[in-house]
């Protein structure tokens, strides 16, 4: 008999679900291995609907331009999901394996495949404690080495409801990305400028960003990543996703992944109660 600590899924089982105290993690393996609920004290913090919650954005972050890009004299199509522009990796559309599942603890793996041109196997891992979720993603090459991102596209609820405030995003960044007219950084680091945003931040000691809903919780994002997206242009939500390389990354700053050096990253995000 096993206990709860250790207790492993059916194959076809289509929801994990992790708790310590009173926070609730609740992820889908079959619709992306995304989170599709994280609770603190019974409140809601993810924008809830299939398209929203956390998503895992891999083996690509936010758009590649003309959903193209070049390894070496090789120029690589992409289905153009967000035209013209590919958008936010395959991850999210694709069903992953579970490995492991622990009250605490999850593992989750996929295989790169078409419209991916290149194999390889992607990790994704959930550790849950009483007030933190550490989220740790890799990609490994099982053949040739090639280009990759990886990151996360959480949409926390930009009210928590009960008549409080809406969220207040802190943060100190080194420089924002100048954004061009096609949603895709020019090359230009400037400084940091006001929101609303739809930008990506330099952070090159790691990715720090604090989500106060007034009076009632304080949530905080930190990665030794040094690349950050804010969006904040919706009336609902707003995201926060630290990731291993800026929009476009794929063409504008490549990081190879070779079968002896695989890409991985982690975040945490840290909560108390105000």
């Amino acid at each position: 008999m096993t206990s709860d600590d250790t207790r492993k899924p059916a194959p076809e089982e289509a929801e994990i679900r992790l708790s310590s105290g009173d926070a609730e993690v609740l992820v889908l393996p079959e619709l992306g291995c995304r989170i599709g609920s994280l609770r603190v004290g019974g409140a809601e913090l993810l924008r809830q609907g299939a398209e929203y919650g956390s998503f895992p954005m891999v083996p690509w972050c936010g758009r590649t331009g003309q959903a193209r890009f070049r390894d070496g004299g090789t120029v690589h199509q992409l289905p153009a999901n967000n035209p013209p522009h590919a958008i936010h990796g395959t991850g999210r559309d694709t069903a992953w394996r579970t490995v492991h599942a622990e009250r605490r603890s999850a593992a989750f793996t996929y295989d790169l495949g078409d419209p991916w041109p290149y194999p390889g196997r992607v990790s994704q891992t959930f550790e849950l404690a009483d007030d933190s979720l550490t989220l740790t993603m890799g990609v490994e090459a099982t053949g040739d080495s090639f280009p990759a991102q990886v990151g996360w596209h959480p949409w926390f609820r930009r009210n928590l409801g009960e008549g409080g405030a809406d969220v207040r995003i802190d943060f100190t960044a080194e420089w924002q990305e100048e954004r061009g007219e096609d949603h895709l950084p020019t090359g230009r680091r400037v400084p940091p400028r006001p929101g609303p945003w739809d930008d990506c931040f330099g952070m090159p000691e790691g990715v720090r960003v604090a989500l106060t809903w007034p009076e009632r919780l304080e949530l905080v994002i930190t990665s030794r990543a040094e690349w950050v997206v804010v969006y904040d242009e919706e009336p609902e939500s707003v995201c926060v996703e630290p990731q291993s390389g800026p929009p476009n990354g794929l063409n504008t700053l490549p990081r190879l992944v070779t079968p002896i050096d695989p890409l991985e990253i982690s975040t945490t995000w840290s909560w108390r109660r105000l």
